[in-house]
């Protein structure tokens, strides 16, 4: 990850797409007028060899997204407990598996995190409440994960924090959800967001991803999610690896 920042184009793409996420390689190309396409993919394939950028392939397109999560982590490690609270939210897919096909959009914002653990383990982590109050806020997740059912995020005194319907489920690879926040009467009254939760096995590792779909950059939704996923995915990867939660002493 350091190796991956250490160059002023790698971290000029990254602010690029820091102001504007889901940016294809024609669109970063334009940032580096200078440079080569062979010359601006080698440095994304830097970044995203630092887990700095994740990509997704929507048709003939290949979306680039910001991955803050590396950097959360290494927040989390070594300057969290000594500053600030942690902050914590990630992302989604629209299909319509009823009509039996499945109709992707481009999500808005992509978080990964690679994790030393096996793809179940990752899945449990997910669904299971004893383990999501540990990394998610506090919040112990509560569904009986079958398509249509509600889902709801409860804090230690029963009360929800959010609240949904999955859309759609893949055990232990994908699960789909419309996350309703109701934590903020703000965030309540701009609605439910689309989510999508993915595990898959990758290089010997789990790769967890979390996407967000048709998330308007306008709204305090927008705001409240992109600043606070990182530490779910972070807390998340943490739990897995070391058994112990993120502790700010």
């Amino acid at each position: 990850m350091f190796r991956a920042l250490n160059d002023p184009s790698r971290r000029l793409l990254l602010d690029r797409l820091f102001e504007k996420d889901g940016q294809t390689l024609s669109e970063l190309c334009e940032h580096l007028p200078d440079m080569t396409r062979y010359g601006v993919m080698n440095h994304l394939s830097v970044l995203a060899g630092g887990g700095l950028v994740a990509t997704r392939k929507v048709g003939r397109n290949k979306y680039h997204y910001l991955n803050p999560v590396p950097i959360r982590l290494v927040h989390d490690r070594w300057i969290n407990k000594f500053t600030e609270p942690w902050a914590g939210a990630v992302a989604g897919l629209k299909v319509q598996l009823e009509q039996g096909a499945s109709k992707m959009s481009k999500p808005t914002h992509v978080y990964e995190a690679y994790i030393r653990c096996p793809v179940e383990a990752a899945w449990d982590a997910i669904v299971d409440g004893e383990q999501t109050v540990r990394y998610f806020y506090g919040t112990k997740v509560d569904s009986d994960w079958t398509p249509g059912s509600d889902v709801r995020y409860l804090s230690a005194s029963g009360d929800v924090v959010a609240d949904g319907q999955i859309v759609s489920i893949d055990a232990p690879k994908r699960v789909e959800m419309m996350f309703h926040p109701r934590w903020d009467p703000e965030l309540e009254a701009e609605g439910a967001v689309r989510t999508v939760w993915l595990v898959e096995e990758a290089m010997g590792l789990t790769r967890v991803a979390v996407e967000y779909y048709e998330l308007d950059p306008a709204t305090k939704t927008y705001q409240d999610f992109v600043s606070g996923i990182p530490f779910i995915v972070s807390g998340m990867k943490t739990l897995l690896e070391t058994g112990e939660p993120i502790r700010a002493d």
